[in-house]
């Protein structure tokens, strides 16, 4: 009897912080309301996903397009609560925000966080002031003729690895790094995605354009959320997402999202899709 006592006394205070944050997580929409702000994952300086105003401190971008329509259905105002890509992982882990957009869906994520249905697809691309690799496939930029610029460990940096395992890759530290390797020179593409491929091409034109290699590799982009939140939390945004994707809702907040850059419809590479 001693023993089981002291093993109680032991276990007790995990136990009550397991309920506790079992507890904390188990109506996040009545959690949402009672703030009365949903709190998103904001990355500063990427167009056209998200943009922080330096002067006024606004938000803006198709990332924040969809959060802000999520809280206007869910009947509250949206508070952007500053990242990074890498880190709008963790602050979903801890809570401290209650969502992050604009992820793709890698596997390697999925056991961090849970994923929501896609909002989008997206395509990776090759950005090439090269005429000539417009059309080819990838099998056949894989080859040790071609150089490629990538940043490293990204959702990129895998594709290159799986299916340009014979071409030559520049990683780096960061994307800025690889635009300025082929802007430079000294490599011939670089491979990331097509909305973001646009948008570099209108911000530096020795970048050239956007090709999208066959076969066509679209990855949903998805909605992240804490593992531990409720189902009714996880199936409501999920729907959210679905119900947006379907009707075409999603894909005005993204054109508008690329209209400051001059980028229509239309100016999409041939074979892309944006709902998949």
């Amino acid at each position: 009897m001693r023993i089981f006592r002291k093993i109680l006394k032991l276990c007790l205070p995990i136990l009550l912080l397991t309920g506790f944050i079992n507890n904390a997580f188990a109506d996040k929409l009545g959690e949402i309301r009672e703030r009365g702000s949903l709190r998103m994952a904001g990355i500063v300086n990427e167009d056209p996903y998200f943009r922080k105003d330096p002067r006024s401190g606004e938000w803006r971008g198709f990332a924040v397009e969809m959060a802000r329509d999520i809280a206007k259905t869910i009947g509250v105002k949206l508070e952007v609560v500053e990242s990074s890509w890498g880190n709008s992982i963790l602050d979903v882990q801890s809570g401290k925000v209650d969502l992050a957009l604009a992820l793709t869906a890698l596997p390697k994520r999925a056991m961090s966080i849970h994923f929501t249905s896609p909002t989008y697809y997206n395509s990776f691309v090759i950005i090439s002031p090269k005429s000539n690799l417009k059309g080819k496939s990838w099998s056949e930029l894989n080859n040790s003729q071609y150089t490629f610029a990538v940043d490293l460990g990204s959702a990129q940096d895998n594709i290159t690895k799986q299916y340009l395992p014979k071409a030559n890759v520049l990683r780096f530290k960061s994307r800025d790094e690889a635009i300025v390797a082929v802007a430079a020179g000294k490599a011939d593409a670089l491979v990331n995605s097509v909305l973001n491929g646009m948008v570099m091409t209108k911000k530096n034109k020795k970048l050239g354009n956007v090709y999208v290699p066959k076969p066509i590799m679209s990855s949903p982009s998805v909605i992240g959320l804490n593992y531990n939140t409720d189902a009714k939390w996880k199936t409501f945004v999920s729907a959210w997402a679905d119900f947006n994707r379907r009707v075409g809702n999603n894909q005005t907040w993204i054109i508008n999202g690329l209209a400051p850059f001059g980028i229509g419809l239309d100016d999409l590479p041939e074979g892309f899709d944006i709902g998949g």
